[in-house]
């Protein structure tokens, strides 16, 4: 009886920890995943490119980019409200990002750099307001 009480306060303490966590949700129109694959097709790196419509531009611009750490980071389908959404810890906050379209592409090139062409890195919007610990 005592491991099944021991077992109990550890699950309720970590749901008290993730709850506890600053959350951050970010919407944007659109969510790649990329996978980055040599001259061979083997995958080199896989990254989430999170990316607004321009309508002066008539193209997706890329806000930011996250390498895929785990496979917890990939993104997924939600039915209600309908859409996709990546989440994952950084810095002691849980960050979601979520969208109405999806693609998932392979590539020899970097998508996410070869869009600076059209709005360099200093001048993307941020996904969420900058804190002194995400500098």
């Amino acid at each position: 009886m005592s491991s099944i009480f021991t077992v109990y306060l550890i699950a309720a303490a970590g749901l008290q920890s993730a709850s506890s966590a600053h959350r951050q949700v970010a919407r944007v129109d659109l969510i790649e995943l990329n996978h980055f694959v040599d001259e061979e097709g083997r995958e080199v790196f896989r990254q989430l490119i999170f990316y607004d419509w321009s309508d002066q531009q008539n193209r997706f611009l890329v806000r930011s980019w996250r390498l895929i750490k785990s496979a917890d980071h990939l993104p997924k389908r939600s039915w209600n409200p309908r859409g996709y959404f990546a989440s994952w810890r950084e810095n002691g906050s849980i960050r979601r990002v979520e969208a109405s379209q999806f693609r998932e592409t392979w590539t020899q090139k970097d998508p996410e750099k070869q869009n600076r062409r059209w709005l360099p890195e200093d001048q993307r919007k941020a996904l969420w307001p900058e804190t002194p610990a995400s500098r």
